[in-house]
């Protein structure tokens, strides 16, 4: 970088009150961090994303692993209170569609939160990978009791049934998700939309007529 660029780098920034800097940082790290995973994600990269220098990071944050636990936390805690405000109601398939719509609206316009969460180039230990595995189990675990209270209803389940179902839910998850970043046209409300109507295809006696999408 020259010496000019060094010279102007941050001056988008210069007289941003401390909060709204930060909030511009952890912006520029996740989408970082989202799209090229922990191992490739470069602070330097955060910096030039957000127009400050990168010792500005340093001063901010202390590590690129703070930095990176940061928007976690973040990504973590808005897709578990997202999926948790989803379980209210019955223990039918349902469920299931108001959980994926949960998911879908808390991604929206944060779709990189999911790749901080799941991201496979965590180091094997340490508070990262702690942290992301935190909350992979919270919602594996509302998932699991969303699929044991949806097969309760019926005696003609074996005991392994439960398991091979949630581990079904979560692939379909999963998988709604990545098909999702390979259509960004699509919006939270179209696949919604489309999630019920795959599963009125689907199960057509398990499921009552869906509602008319919103918006």
């Amino acid at each position: 970088m020259s010496k000019q660029a060094r010279a102007t780098q941050g001056v988008g920034t210069k007289g941003m009150p401390r909060r709204d800097r930060e909030r511009l940082i952890l912006e520029a790290a996740a989408e970082e961090f989202g799209a090229k995973g922990y191992a490739r994600g470069s602070t330097a990269q955060v910096a030039a994303r957000a127009g400050i220098t990168k010792p500005m990071i340093y001063e901010y944050f202390g590590s690129k692993d703070s930095l990176y636990l940061t928007c976690l936390d973040q990504a973590g805690t808005r897709l578990v209170e997202a999926v948790a405000s989803a379980q209210q109601g019955a223990s039918d398939l349902s469920r299931a569609v108001r959980t994926l719509e949960a998911v879908f609206r808390a991604l929206e316009s944060r779709r990189h939160d999911w790749e901080l969460v799941y991201d496979g180039t965590l180091p094997a230990e340490g508070p990262l990978p702690a942290a992301a595995a935190g909350y992979r189990r919270e919602l594996n675990r509302m998932g699991a009791v969303g699929v044991a209270e949806f097969l309760n209803a019926s005696t003609a389940v074996e005991p392994l049934d439960a398991d091979l179902v949630t581990h079904l839910w979560y692939g379909t998850v999963s998988a709604a998700v990545a098909w999702w970043r390979h259509h960004p046209e699509q919006t939270a409300d179209d696949m919604a939309a489309r999630f019920e109507r795959i599963v009125a295809v689907l199960c057509p006696d398990l499921w009552a007529t869906p509602s008319p999408p919103t918006g």
